[in-house]
């Protein structure tokens, strides 16, 4: 019991680097970068201030409006998130933790739990079992409990908003930036070479602006929701189990209700642990 990790809202306990969000944001730089020089144009044409200033600042200015200063507030966590690997125990312990945790209810009593807590650092875990071992009706303990995952799961929605929104903003902010590069441009008439410079450097901004909203923000928005949706099925299995040993089921009728939330790798892996114990 003592490797159960403290998992605050999105699983933040984790060290691991995400990969997949080092790689999409490698590849992404890669994938532009690589394309221009194979078009034939140049990467010092990206070196444009007053496009990375229109499609950055415009962007985070959109999000002030669009956004209280509380939410704006837990940027920095929400970047965390997306690179940092969730570390969280598998769910074929937390099945087996379970199991462990019904087979002493029913033989010692659910007060028997009460010297555990202490060794449980996740709260959700902890205040359920909390609300068990205080004889609390299945009911309560269920409305409460699931009232959790629901405001959880809001908080998580308007983190994953504001990169959604920042989505659709940019893009648009490209285009702004195209046409006052274009305004720039049409003062330049009498000279060919600074109008050729004059819309390149125009259409930097167009570029700049889809790259941030559909590379970037966008599918940051997507991988914190996929991270929420991971966090709420991880805690409706501690939900079932709690409300299982609430309820005196046996270890197997345990096991067999939060089975239904692991992976199939996962049960095979659970299914080869048994085969092999009940050899020894």
């Amino acid at each position: 019991m003592d490797n159960i990790l403290n998992n605050s809202d999105y699983g933040t306990g984790g060290l691991l680097l995400e990969l997949s969000t080092v790689i999409g944001v490698i590849g992404g730089i890669l994938a532009v970068g690589v394309g221009m020089v194979l078009k034939g144009a140049k990467l010092s044409a990206l070196i444009n201030p007053a496009a990375f200033l229109i499609i950055i600042a415009g962007t985070a200015a959109c999000i002030f409006n669009a956004f209280p200063l509380d939410h704006i507030k837990k940027l920095p966590k929400l970047f965390a998130l997306l690179f940092k690997k969730p570390q969280r125990m598998p769910k074929s312990e937390l099945l087996t933790l379970f199991t462990n945790l019904s087979q002493l209810a029913r033989r010692e009593g659910l007060l028997a739990l009460e010297p555990t807590l202490e060794e449980i650092q996740d709260a959700y875990l902890k205040n359920g079992l909390s609300m068990v071992i205080d004889g609390m009706d299945a009911d309560l303990i269920a409305d409460v409990l699931g009232l959790d995952i629901a405001q959880m799961e809001a908080r998580h929605r308007a983190g994953a908003q504001i990169f959604s929104q920042a989505g659709s903003y940019a893009p648009t902010l490209g285009v702004l930036g195209a046409v006052v590069g274009l305004i720039a441009a049409l003062g330049n008439l009498n000279d060919i070479e600074k109008l050729g410079h004059s819309i390149a450097a125009a259409f930097v901004a167009t570029m700049l602006g889809i790259f941030t909203g559909y590379v970037i923000w966008n599918p940051f928005a997507n991988k914190l929701k996929m991270i929420s949706q991971e966090e709420a099925e991880f805690r409706r299995m501690m939900l079932e189990g709690i409300l299982s040993i609430q309820a005196g089921d046996n270890p197997a009728t345990v096991a067999a209700k939060l089975r239904v939330f692991v992976n199939q790798a996962e049960r095979e892996k659970l299914d080869g642990d048994k085969e092999g114990s009940g050899n020894v």
